[in-house]
């Protein structure tokens, strides 16, 4: 028999969750690493770490897809039909969004083509996917030249995470450590890049734009009511949850600390050498 929650004052544990989670979403908000974003350089050194937080956020959403739908031969429904459609709407837009101009790309896609666009280096990126269509396991496939310090420690931990087989932890982790969190730190983003070489930034300011909106508008309460029905009342699953948001959250603020180093090191290198 699942364990009821128990709550003061009615409080649900969701709400409970998002109150603890709290001081870590603020810390995120507060980094100083928006303010370092002040020059093309800066901007595309953070796209190059950040562009494995796109990947394996793709690749988290893909677990939760998996582990709530049905995507074996052959098919049976499963349990929860308000959660495939919960999921399953999600994964239409992260998969196959509409771009400028016309077509449909997964926001990975999207992200990728705003590196390009902005002269950002692609070469890790390229060679990890590449690997990974070549059959390594995901370890393996990071053993690359020039890859950014910080992608790995991030990608472990998502990957773990991914791979846990625990549906409440995955959907915990993409709903307070990606979905609920990612417009506000996005908007931080955008309001660099408006005073930073707008032309450069188009493709990455639609991306941006785009999360923005549909991350606050749908698949954040998509993802929070995803989660809810996971968890139901079982205090032991919300506790859970609560573990592996607080976890992602943390890994999203290291990796932001170490996107920063990696940008004060550049200018650093710069001065001394002007």
């Amino acid at each position: 028999m699942n364990a009821k929650t128990n709550h003061p004052l009615g409080t649900s544990p969701q709400t409970v969750l998002e109150v603890v989670l709290s001081p870590l979403r603020e810390g995120l908000m507060r980094h100083p690493l928006y303010g370092c974003l002040h020059d093309d350089r800066s901007v595309r050194i953070f796209m190059e770490t950040h562009v494995f937080a796109v990947w394996d956020f793709q690749s988290l959403l893909t677990a939760l897809q998996r582990l709530v739908t049905c995507v074996e031969v052959p098919w049976i429904p499963t349990a929860d039909p308000e959660a495939r459609r919960l999921i399953n709407e999600i994964v239409l837009d992260e998969e196959s969004d509409e771009v400028p101009g016309g077509g449909h790309l997964s926001h990975f896609e999207m992200y990728f083509s705003a590196m390009k666009q902005c002269g950002a280096n692609t070469q890790p990126i390229e060679a990890f996917v590449e690997g990974l269509r070549r059959g390594f396991s995901v370890e393996e496939a990071m053993d690359v030249p020039a890859l950014p310090a910080g992608a790995r420690p991030f990608v472990r931990e998502t990957m773990k995470i991914a791979l846990s087989g625990q549906a409440h932890r995955v959907a915990a982790a993409f709903t307070y450590g990606r979905e609920n969190v990612i417009p506000a730190m996005f908007r931080r983003f955008v309001e660099q890049l408006s005073a930073t070489s707008p032309d450069s930034w188009s493709l990455l300011r639609h991306y941006l734009d785009r999360h923005i909106q549909k991350d606050s508008e749908e698949h954040g309460p998509q993802a929070e009511l995803l989660v809810k029905r996971l968890c139901g009342n079982d205090e032991k699953l919300w506790s859970e949850a609560k573990e592996t948001a607080e976890k992602a959250l943390r890994a999203r603020a290291l990796l932001w600390d170490q996107v920063a180093r990696e940008i004060a090191e550049a200018r650093t290198a710069e001065a001394a050498g002007s």
